[in-house]
């Protein structure tokens, strides 16, 4: 290397000497500027005089604890010897892994709530096939909540793939009466007494078709002649050679239930009631069928039903949970028809316009006000909805889905939830949520570490709007072990078993036992419970409301409505909390036609009962 290379030249030297001193006098001028503004700043945000600054009273920060709320797993104990069958021998058959389903009913008219397990079967290619072949299981409750097994004989041990079930006083003869929904042919049980029912598919005319699929199902007057009507979910267009012609995987090679995307969907089924035992299938005229506007095929794939004044003009709605498709709104048009609103009421989608693995279903005025709340449990990594109506008593009802805001989107997101329900599991007035949660597949956890086959039961606690979070999870030490431990859940019911006035559930699952959990809260909050009968309406007074006001002039409402959840029906009584209150202002039934009733409640912690007149 040359001297001259290592050697800068004159010019060089000034340029790079300039240009040094125009950057520090940059730097030095920005710096002035800041200086300057921040100088200004100051002034313009000073005061022109002294003032003393207002402050905010002090929040109150009382911790909120959600109080202790432990269930007892009575199920052994209280002699609940169920298994659900769902017939799985390695095909990985959708239907397999969606049945577990039940109710709280009166069968017997001795004013305790009985039950009654559905199940599903072993494949007719089943070989050799097991013996004897499983039936759905009747338990006669003696009172205080010890059941007794009598199924043998009782016209209910009839082998078939059930899924749902519907229970209502379809004659209004004093004996609910028994509808399973199944793969394939349904049928409808008479009740005869003496522990005894009938198969009158065939002559009532509602055993829908061999090739159909249906799952949940219930009773409600649709029409308000007195009588009930029947309406029906049905799943999708399945049959086993398209179901295993998909060939399914979780990875590439397990193979893996079948995705509800992959099959067309079926029109839900309303039977009209003609009085005389037998059913008209008015779903077409009724306005019921609704259609894929892209390709003119059945849009519902219909899992969760319930029936509720959503416009509170006096006629029964019905809302329809679907999986992977949008949910339904059936606005009763109080002649017969009914027209579909789910999209513009809000009720279609969750907040980002899309669809979701839809399954349970429920609907109560939840903050004791006349906003209608409907709380629907979806696909894992999919939150639980909460709809609340934004116009109450308005025609055409307005929802937003608060999950998010109330608490309780960010604790359900991972669970895969089937039944959902609302009871006062407290007793304080306030109507909690209960999920009933399972996943689909036993080998979920090879290809997705936060997903578990079995899931635990979910309590979410309602401690009030008043609240940032209105919902809140009752943990394992509120609960107790008995209720969090895992199981494929699917449907759940809920009653007072053992007439202390609080609310037991009872939770179904998919291939395994049922669990029956006893109500054990010791809080000291009071309660009524109030059974209705109806004369000129239907019988079990389904769709009738009773309003109770308290001291405080709260006013609580409860409907007569068992078909909620998933594939399940809970008892027809109506409880209410009354937490501290040891007295009542007020009390009314308003019945389905309605007319009004005023309850007379000299005490409180009883159940009354009331005959319309």
């Amino acid at each position: 290397m040359s001297t001259e290379d290592e050697t800068p030249d004159n010019d060089d030297v000034v340029g790079k000497a300039m240009k040094i001193s125009v950057c520090l006098v940059a730097v030095v001028a920005a710096i002035g500027g800041i200086l300057f503004v921040v100088q200004q700043e100051e002034e313009i945000a000073a005061p022109k005089e002294e003032t003393q600054t207002a402050l905010p009273q002090e929040r109150d920060t009382t911790l909120l604890e959600v109080p202790s709320l432990p269930f007892a797993d009575i199920s052994e104990a209280a002699g609940i010897d169920f298994v659900h069958e769902n017939g799985a021998a390695g095909e990985k058959l959708l239907p397999e892994t969606m049945g577990g389903g039940g109710a709280f009913l009166d069968f017997d008219g001795d004013g305790d709530q009985d039950i009654l397990c559905v199940n599903s079967n072993n494949w007719a290619w089943t070989t050799p096939a097991p013996q004897p072949a499983p039936t759905s299981a009747l338990y006669e409750n003696d009172g205080s909540g010890n059941f007794k097994n009598i199924t043998a004989g009782s016209g209910l041990d009839v082998p078939f793939y059930g899924n749902g079930i519907a229970c209502g006083d379809y004659d209004n003869d004093g004996r609910v009466d028994v509808y399973i929904s199944a793969v394939g042919a349904n049928h409808l049980f008479h009740n005869d007494g003496n522990g005894k029912f009938s198969d009158v598919t065939g002559a009532a005319g509602v055993a829908g078709t061999p090739d159909t699929w249906s799952t949940s199902c219930g009773w409600f007057d649709y029409d308000l002649d007195g009588d009930l009507d029947l309406m029906i979910c049905n799943y999708i267009e399945w049959s086993r050679e398209k179901d295993l012609s998909m060939e399914f995987t979780l990875d590439g090679t397990l193979r893996a239930y079948g995705r509800p995307t992959d099959f067309r969907g079926v029109f839900p089924i309303l039977y009209r009631n003609d009085a005389n035992g037998k059913f008209t299938d008015v779903s077409a005229e009724a306005g019921i069928q609704t259609t894929n506007p892209n390709t003119g095929e059945p849009l519902a794939k219909s899992l969760g039903i319930t029936f509720s004044d959503i416009n509170a003009d006096g006629w029964p709605d019905v809302m329809i949970a679907n999986d992977t498709v949008q949910n339904l709104l059936f606005i009763n048009q109080k002649n017969g028809t009914f027209t579909e609103s789910g999209a513009s009421s809000g009720v279609a989608f969750d907040n980002s316009g899309n669809t979701r693995g839809a399954m349970g279903i429920d609907a109560a005025c939840f903050r004791n006000s006349d906003a209608v709340g409907i709380t629907i449990g979806n696909f894992a990594n999919e939150m639980t909805a909460l709809y609340v109506c934004q116009t109450p008593g308005m025609a055409e009802p307005v929802f937003r889905d608060e999950a998010v805001s109330n608490g309780i989107g960010p604790v359900t997101r991972t669970e895969l939830t089937f039944g959902v329900l609302f009871a006062d599991f407290d007793l304080d007035s306030r109507l909690d949520i209960l999920a009933c949660n399972g996943h689909l597949e036993e080998d979920i956890q090879k290809v997705q570490s936060s997903q578990h086959y079995e899931q635990p039961p979910q309590l979410l606690w309602n401690c009030g709007s008043d609240y940032d979070s209105e919902f809140m999870v009752a943990s394992e030490d509120k609960t107790g072990s008995a209720f969090t431990k895992r199981m494929v859940g699917r449907g759940a019911a809920r009653a007072d078993i053992d007439g202390d006035g609080d609310i037991d559930v009872l939770l179904f699952s998919s291939g395994g036992k049922p669990r029956l959990l006893r109500n054990d809260q010791k809080l000291g909050n009071h309660w009524l419970r109030f059974k209705l009968t109806g004369t000129k309406t239907n019988k079990d007074a389904i769709g009738a409301a009773v309003q109770v006001v308290l001291p405080d002039d709260s006013v609580l409402t409860r409907t007569v409505m068992p078909t909620c959840s998933y594939q399940s029906q809970s008892e027809l009584p109506l409880t209410f909390g009354l937490g501290e209150a040891n007295e009542i202002k007020s009390a009314k039934v308003i019945w389905p036609r309605g007319s009004e009733s005023t309850i007379d409640v000299p005490n409180v912690d009883t159940t009354i009962t009331v005959t319309e007149k």
